[in-house]
């Protein structure tokens, strides 16, 4: 089965810092766009932030920019998203997912997770005041 598998969710207090991890399972999404995702429930998923693997070009959440730092290893096939001056808004499961075309850049259209896959499990960030 192929998807994504989020980890290194946890509760801090506010001003603290997380780091998240996706890691490809059954498939290597190494020139997709790769992008993080959260959602509480009752409310829409809302992107955070997201990836062009092959370029590196990033993309942010106004709500996150300055806070949060997407990043990869290629080596290690994983994406990682570094979330610092946490607030208590930012709680919420983080999910991750790559776009199904190779070579598609993430561009205006990523926000959404529309036509998204590989969807994991998530993790949970929960952060207190």
């Amino acid at each position: 089965q192929v998807h994504l598998v989020e980890s290194g969710g946890g509760s801090v207090q506010a001003g603290g810092s997380l780091r998240l991890s996706c890691a490809a399972s059954g498939y290597s999404y190494i020139q997709h766009c790769v992008a993080w995702f959260r959602q509480v429930p009752g409310k829409e998923r809302e992107g955070v932030a997201a990836i062009d693997r092959g370029p590196g070009t990033t993309y942010y959440a106004d709500s996150v920019k300055g806070r949060f730092t997407i990043s990869q290893d290629n080596a290690e096939d994983t994406v990682y998203l570094q979330m610092m001056g946490l607030k208590p808004e930012d709680t919420a499961t983080y999910y991750c997912a790559a776009h199904p075309d190779s070579y598609r850049l993430c561009g205006d259209s990523w926000y959404g997770g529309t036509d998204f896959t590989g969807w994991g499990q998530g993790t949970q960030v929960t952060v207190s005041s």
